[in-house]
Protein backbone atom coordinates (compact mmCIF):
# COMPACT_ATOMS: atom_id res chain seq x y z
CA UNK A 1 0.00 0.00 0.00
CA UNK A 2 3.09 2.60 0.66
CA UNK A 3 4.45 1.33 -2.28
CA UNK A 4 1.57 2.41 -4.52
CA UNK A 5 0.94 5.60 -2.36
CA UNK A 6 5.05 6.51 -3.09
CA UNK A 7 4.82 5.51 -6.78
CA UNK A 8 2.08 8.09 -6.79
CA UNK A 9 4.00 11.06 -5.95
CA UNK A 10 7.29 10.18 -7.47
CA UNK A 11 7.20 9.84 -11.03
CA UNK A 12 9.54 9.59 -13.77
CA UNK A 13 10.41 12.97 -14.07
CA UNK A 14 11.14 13.37 -10.61
CA UNK A 15 13.44 10.67 -10.54
CA UNK A 16 15.10 12.02 -13.62
CA UNK A 17 15.77 15.37 -11.66
CA UNK A 18 16.84 13.84 -8.74
CA UNK A 19 19.48 12.03 -10.84
CA UNK A 20 20.66 15.21 -12.66
CA UNK A 21 21.24 17.19 -9.06
CA UNK A 22 23.05 13.99 -7.78
CA UNK A 23 25.21 14.47 -11.74
CA UNK A 24 25.45 17.77 -10.63
CA UNK A 25 26.70 17.82 -7.22
CA UNK A 26 29.10 15.09 -7.08
CA UNK A 27 29.74 14.56 -10.71
CA UNK A 28 30.46 11.76 -13.08
CA UNK A 29 34.28 10.47 -11.60
CA UNK A 30 32.44 10.52 -7.76
CA UNK A 31 29.50 8.37 -8.46
CA UNK A 32 31.52 5.16 -8.92
CA UNK A 33 33.21 5.60 -5.97
CA UNK A 34 30.46 6.45 -3.93
CA UNK A 35 28.06 3.64 -5.20
CA UNK A 36 31.68 1.29 -4.57
CA UNK A 37 31.77 2.33 -1.02
CA UNK A 38 27.84 2.17 -0.67
CA UNK A 39 28.12 -1.61 -1.65
CA UNK A 40 31.13 -2.46 0.70
CA UNK A 41 29.37 -0.84 3.33
CA UNK A 42 26.41 -3.24 2.82
CA UNK A 43 28.77 -6.10 2.69
CA UNK A 44 30.22 -5.66 5.87
CA UNK A 45 26.95 -5.00 7.23
CA UNK A 46 25.46 -8.62 6.33
CA UNK A 47 28.91 -10.35 7.57
CA UNK A 48 28.75 -8.64 10.84
CA UNK A 49 24.82 -9.94 11.00
CA UNK A 50 25.67 -13.27 9.94
CA UNK A 51 29.44 -14.29 9.78
CA UNK A 52 29.01 -17.67 9.66
CA UNK A 53 27.12 -17.07 6.01
CA UNK A 54 30.04 -14.98 5.47
CA UNK A 55 32.96 -17.14 5.45
CA UNK A 56 31.31 -19.66 4.37
CA UNK A 57 31.37 -17.85 0.92
CA UNK A 58 34.72 -16.82 1.28
CA UNK A 59 35.68 -20.78 2.09
CA UNK A 60 36.76 -20.24 5.97
CA UNK A 61 35.74 -21.77 8.69
CA UNK A 62 34.50 -19.76 11.52
CA UNK A 63 35.07 -20.80 15.19
CA UNK A 64 31.82 -20.28 17.93
CA UNK A 65 32.43 -18.12 21.17
CA UNK A 66 30.57 -19.50 23.97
Amino acid sequence: MITSILLGIIGPWQIVLIVLVVLLLFGGKKIPELMRGLGKGVREFKDGINPEEASKDKGETVEKKD
